[in-house]
C-alpha cells in the first residue's frame, strides 16, 4: 500500500479506516439527497468518508458472522451484493444520487501519465496478451513519462487521494458493505474532480491493491519477506488450487480489461481538441450524458473486483468456486461492455466530426497558400502541404536511383506535379516518359529547369490499401523515371479535395506547374506538354500564346515527329495521304483509288493509316490487315495512334482555354474537322510536303478520287492541287457532312461552337461515355 503523504490544500487529513469492533453496530443508513443534473450540488464533507460509505451495510451481527461462520458469511455477502444490484435497478434514481455528489472545482488534472502507469500494473497483473506483445514500447513511454518533473509532482499531489480510496476499497470489501454505498462514498470523496479524474484515480487505487496481490503471488516463492506476507493473505493456499479458481480469475480479468477500456474511452473524450469540437456537438453531447453512468458502473465494478479478491484472501479457495460470484462479475462486464460500445460509437462520431473540421481548415490553408497574390521565399511550404509536412519520413522515391528522398531535392526548383489515379494509360505514360527522357538527353541545361513529381490520387479514407491496389500502385510507380510520392496514404483528403475542386482533376492525368516559389504557373500544362513537349517550358499562358503564334495549319503541326519516316517524305516534297476509319471496305477502295490517281498524274504519293480516336481494338485489326495486304504504311504501335489523337484534342483544348477557338482560325477549323471525323466513318488529309491541301470526310474524299476523270481535264490549266481541291469542295457543298464534339468534365467547354462544315451553331448535348465502350454514340444524338 502506498505511503500516506500530505494531502495538500484540497483535502483535510483523513485517517485510515480500521476494522470496527465486532460488537459495534453499523450507523443508520442515510438517504442521499436527489438533485437534478444541473442543480447546485450539495456540500460534501470529505472528513467523513468512512461513515458516508456505511450506507446499507450489513446488520450489527455481520462482524460476528464473519468470525464464527464462513459459510454464513458467504451467504451474507452474496445477499448484500445481490440486494445492491436489485435495489438500484432504477438507474434514474441511482444516477441522481451520483450526480448530487458531483461538484468539480475547475482543477485540471492531466490523468494520462497516471493512466499509463495504471495500465502497466493491471496489464501485467492480468497477463494481457496484447500488452505482452506491445509492452516494451509502452513501458519505455511510461518510464520516460515518469522522469518528467510535472509527472512526479502530479503523483505527489494525488498519492494521498489514491491511497485513501485504496484503503476504503480494502476495508469495505472485507466488511462486505453494500457496493452501491461504497461506490457513492468514493464519488463523494472525489466530488471536486472531473469525471475522467474520478475514474482514473479510482482505477489507480484499485490497481494499487490488485497489483500488490499479484506481486506477492509472483515472488512469494523466491522472496522470504513476500513469502511471510503471502502466508498472512493465504496466497499459497489459493495458488495450490488454481484449477477451480480459473473461472473466477478469468471473469476478474475480463471485467478489469473492460474497466480499462472504458477508462481509456472516457479519457479520450476529455482529450478531444476544443478548437474542433464543442460540447453542443450532438455526438459529444450524447456521450457526456452517458459518461456519468459509465464512470459509476466502472467504479462499481472496481468495488466488486476488490470484494472478490478480499473474499478469496480472507475466506480461502473454497469461496472462489461459487458460481454466483463469477456470475456477478460477468454481469458487470456485460453491462460495462454495452456502455463501452455506445461510448465508442459516439467517440468515432466525434473523431469524424473533428477530421471534417480539420479537413476544412487544411483546405482553406491550401487556398491561402496557393493564393497568387501572396509571395513566398521558396516552394517548401507548398510541397509539404500537398505531400507530407512531417520530418519523420522521406516522402519521395527517386525514379532514377530507386531511393527514398526528402522534399529538399525540390527546393527552389520548377516542379511539375503529375497528378493521376492508378488508371494511368500505358500510352500516356510511355509518351510522357519519352518526352521526359528526350529533354534530359538532348536539351542542355534543361534538367536544372524542372522536376516531375507523380502524385497518386487514391481514395483510401486513412485505411490501409488493399493488396491489389498496393500492387498496382507499386507497378505503376516502378515504371516512372521521375520522382513519385512514396505512399498514396500520404496524400490526405483535403489535398485530394483541393486537387479536384481547384485544379479540376477528374480522371485523366493533369500536370500542375509550380515555379521555384510555389506559385502556380499552370493548373494543367498536360496539353502544352503533348503539343510541344519541353519546348513549352515554363508552361505559362504567355508561352502558350507565343508558341501558337509560330504555328500554321500544316502537316508538321499534326505530326511533330511522331513518325520520322513521314518527316522524310515531307522533306522530299511528296504527296501524303493521312487517312483513318475502321471500315475495311472503304479503306480498300480509298487506297486503290488513291494509287490509281497518283499513277494517272505521275505524282509521288505515300499513304499512312493513323486509325481513329476510338474503337482501339477495331483499329488494331484494321492495321493488321493493311500490313498483311501491304496496302500502305500504318502505325502498328497503339501509342502512336493514341498520341496523334491526344495531341489534336490538346490543340483544341489549348485554343479554348486561351479563348482563341474562333471560327476564322484555320488551325481551329482543321482540328475541329479531324476530331469529328476521327469518331465516325473514314477520312483523309492530303498534303504536298507539309502543305495541307484537303481535309475531308469519307463521303467526299473517295468520290473525288473515284471521279478523277471528271476533273482531270482541269489539271493542265490549274494544276493537280487546285483541280483536286475544287472538285472536292463541290462535293462537300452538296454532302455537308456535319460534326460532333465531346468535352470531358476536366476541360472548359465553350459556351457555343460552330460546325466547321456547315458553319451553323451546334446544339449542346450531355453524353455519358464509358472510356472502355467501343461502340460509337448514335449519330442521331449529334444531328445538326
Amino acid at each position: 500500500m502506498a505511503h500516506l503523504t500530505n494531502p495538500g490544500p484540497f483535502h483535510p487529513s483523513i485517517p485510515r479506516p480500521l476494522h470496527s469492533p465486532a460488537s459495534a453496530p453499523a450507523p443508520a443508513a442515510a438517504q442521499p439527497q436527489v438533485h437534478d443534473h444541473g442543480a447546485a450540488p450539495a456540500n460534501h464533507n470529505h472528513d467523513h468518508l468512512t461513515s458516508t460509505t456505511q450506507l446499507r451495510t450489513a446488520t450489527p451481527g455481520a462482524s460476528q458472522a464473519l468470525m464464527k461462520s464462513p459459510s454464513a458469511t458467504h451467504a451474507l455477502i452474496r445477499g448484500d451484493r445481490t440486494a445492491g444490484l436489485l435495489t438500484m435497478s432504477d438507474d434514474h434514481v441511482m444516477m441522481n444520487q451520483i450526480l448530487a455528489t458531483h461538484a468539480p472545482d475547475g482543477r485540471d488534472v492531466d490523468v494520462r501519465p497516471l493512466l499509463y502507469l495504471v495500465e502497466d500494473i493491471l496489464n501485467r497483473a492480468t497477463e494481457h496478451v496484447d500488452f505482452i506483445i506491445k509492452g516494451t514500447q509502452a513501458q519505455i513511454e511510461m518510464e520516460e513519462k515518469a522522469q518528467q518533473a510535472n509527472y512526479i509532482a502530479m503523483l505527489e499531489a494525488l498519492t494521498f487521494t489514491i491511497d485513501r480510496i485504496a484503503c476504503e476499497l480494502s476495508y469495505k470489501a472485507l466488511r462486505g458493505s453494500d457496493p452501491h454505498a461504497t461506490t457513492t462514498a468514493i464519488f463523494s470523496f472525489l466530488s471536486s474532480y472531473a469525471w475522467d479524474a474520478k475514474l482514473v484515480l479510482s482505477l489507480s487505487a484499485f490497481a494499487l491493491n490488485y497489483g500488490e496481490f499479484w506481486l506477492l503471488a509472483q515472488i512469494y516463492s523466491t522472496n522470504q519477506l513476500a513469502k511471510s506476507m503471502a502466508i498472512l493473505k493465504q496466497l499459497p493456499s489459493l495458488l495450490e488450487h488454481t484449477a477451480p479458481l480459473k473461472p473466477r480469475f478469468t471473469a476478474l480479468n475480463t471485467l478489469i480489461r473492460t474497466m480499462m477500456d472504458v477508462t481509456r474511452c472516457v479519457v479520450e473524450f476529455k482529450d478531444l481538441p476544443s478548437m474542433y469540437i464543442s460540447p453542443d456537438t450532438p455526438a459529444l453531447a450524447s456521450a457526456m450524458t452517458l459518461i456519468p453512468t459509465a464512470v459509476y458502473w466502472t467504479i462499481r465494478s472496481m468495488v466488486a473486483c476488490a470484494t472478490q479478491i478480499s473474499s478469496l484472501t480472507s475466506m480461502g479457495h473454497e469461496y472462489g468456486v461459487l458460481a454466483t460470484e463469477s456470475w456477478e462479475l460477468s454481469t458487470l462486464a456485460h453491462k460495462l461492455q454495452n456502455i463501452l460500445e455506445h461510448l465508442r460509437k459516439q467517440l468515432n462520431l466525434c473523431y469524424q466530426h473533428i477530421e471534417e473540421k480539420k479537413d476544412v481548415d487544411t483546405f482553406h490553408m491550401l487556398l491561402k497558400l496557393f493564393d497568387p497574390n501572396v509571395a513566398h521565399i521558396d516552394n517548401m511550404k507548398h510541397l509539404k502541404a500537398l505531400i507530407y509536412a512531417g520530418d519523420d519520413k522521406l516522402p519521395l522515391l527517386d525514379g532514377a536511383t530507386r531511393r527514398k528522398v526528402g522534399l529538399e531535392v525540390l527546393r527552389r526548383r520548377n516542379v511539375l506535379l503529375l497528378i493521376s489515379s492508378l488508371e494511368f494509360s500505358g500510352d500516356e505514360l510511355a509518351i510522357l516518359e519519352q518526352i521526359y527522357n528526350d529533354t534530359r538527353m538532348h536539351e542542355a541545361g534543361m534538367q536544372s529547369h524542372y522536376e516531375v513529381v507523380w502524385i497518386p490520387v487514391v481514395e483510401h479514407s486513412g485505411v490501409p490499401l488493399s493488396e491489389e491496389t498496393r500492387t498496382r500502385f507499386e507497378a505503376l510507380r516502378s515504371s516512372m523515371p521521375w520522382y513519385s510520392v512514396e505512399d498514396p496514404l500520404l496524400i490526405e483528403k483535403p489535398v485530394m479535395r483541393f486537387i479536384k475542386e481547384i485544379w479540376h482533376f477528374r480522371t485523366k492525368p493533369i500536370l500542375v506547374v509550380l515555379d521555384p516559389r510555389g506559385k502556380v504557373l499552370s493548373r494543367n500544362a498536360i496539353h502544352m506538354m503533348w503539343i510541344w513537349g519541353s519546348a513549352a517550358f515554363p508552361f505559362t499562358s504567355y508561352e502558350e500564346e507565343k508558341l501558337w503564334s509560330k504555328e500554321t495549319w500544316q502537316l508538321n503541326l499534326l505530326l511533330d515527329g511522331i513518325d520520322p519516316l513521314i518527316l522524310d517524305w515531307i522533306k522530299d516534297g511528296k504527296y501524303i495521304f493521312l487517312y483513318g476509319g475502321d471500315d475495311m471496305e472503304w479503306i480498300s477502295k480509298f487506297v486503290a483509288s488513291a494509287r490509281t490517281v497518283a499513277s494517272a498524274f505521275g505524282i509521288p504519293l505515300e499513304m499512312v493509316y493513323v486509325g481513329k480516336s476510338n474503337k482501339r481494338e477495331q483499329v488494331k485489326k484494321v492495321a493488321a490487315i493493311i500490313k498483311e495486304r501491304k496496302l500502305s504504311h500504318c502505325w502498328e504501335d497503339p501509342a502512336m495512334v493514341w498520341f496523334f489523337w491526344t495531341r489534336l484534342e490538346s490543340m483544341m483544348f489549348s485554343k479554348i482555354q486561351l479563348g482563341r477557338a474562333d471560327d476564322l482560325d484555320p488551325i481551329v477549323q482543321g482540328i475541329k474537322k479531324l476530331l469529328s471525323y476521327g469518331r465516325e466513318g473514314g477520312w483523309a488529309v492530303l498534303s504536298e510536303g507539309s502543305n495541307i491541301l484537303v481535309n475531308g470526310h469519307s463521303t467526299t474524299v473517295l468520290p473525288t478520287l473515284v471521279d478523277y476523270v471528271k476533273w482531270r481535264g482541269n489539271v493542265a490549266e490549274k494544276g493537280f492541287n487546285l483541280s483536286f481541291i475544287e472538285y472536292h469542295d463541290q462535293l462537300h457543298n452538296v454532302a455537308h457532312p456535319c460534326c460532333r464534339f465531346e468535352f470531358l468534365a476536366t476541360t472548359k467547354a465553350p459556351e457555343s461552337i460552330r460546325c466547321p462544315e456547315c458553319h451553323r451553331v451546334m446544339e449542346k448535348h450531355t453524353a455519358f461515355v464509358c472510356c472502355h465502350d467501343e461502340q460509337a454514340i448514335p449519330d442521331s444524338l449529334f444531328a445538326s
